[in-house]
């Protein structure tokens, strides 16, 4: 019978770390997956304009407009010579890429606000496992016969926090 070795983990990295990183990558993918087309076309439209090359096009652009329409090319006539209409379509333009930057920035908001959720959810769930491990310790201290130089900060920490009322205080001492 031939023993099959567990793959070696990554350099520095635990298999539990490993697993994580994959489920957080996963998760990204499945949530790419499952944006509309609508969502998909906004981001498309986001990255591009938020790219070198847009502003080279844009430069290209602009620059043919103007020197065209200051009689500096030869043979083609000026369409545009108060540059209003660049000044229409600049603003038009303007106000579609605004919209298509909120509809992207508007969901990536709403991925941080769940990240921020899950963040917290797993620093209150750490809080509480702590506070019980202080609380053991302190029971098996107490019954060694072992008295901590921190015992009231040891009191302390073994005491469950209410988040709401951390909540309450922050926004106390904010108003």
């Amino acid at each position: 019978m031939t023993k099959q070795l567990a793959p070696a983990p990554s350099q520095g990295l635990t298999p539990a770390l490993e697993r994580n990183i994959k489920a957080l990558v996963d998760r990204r993918k499945r949530e790419e997956r499952e944006a509309t087309r609508q969502q998909k076309l906004a981001d498309a439209i986001t990255r591009f304009t938020g790219s070198m090359t847009f502003v080279y096009v844009h430069l290209v652009v602009l620059g043919v407009w103007i020197v065209a329409n200051l009689h500096l090319i030869p043979g083609v006539p000026a369409w545009d010579e108060s540059f209003v209409v660049l000044a229409m379509v600049a603003s038009v333009e303007a106000i579609f890429l605004s919209t298509f930057v909120l509809i992207s920035q508007n969901r990536m908001a709403a991925e941080a606000d769940k990240r921020a959720d899950l963040d917290l959810q797993i620093s209150l769930l750490t809080e509480h496992e702590l506070t019980q491990v202080v609380t053991l310790l302190n029971q098996m201290a107490s019954r060694l016969g072992i008295e901590p130089d921190a015992q009231p900060a040891l009191r302390e920490a073994s005491r469950d926090i209410a988040p709401e009322r951390v909540l309450d205080k922050i926004e106390e001492a904010q108003g």
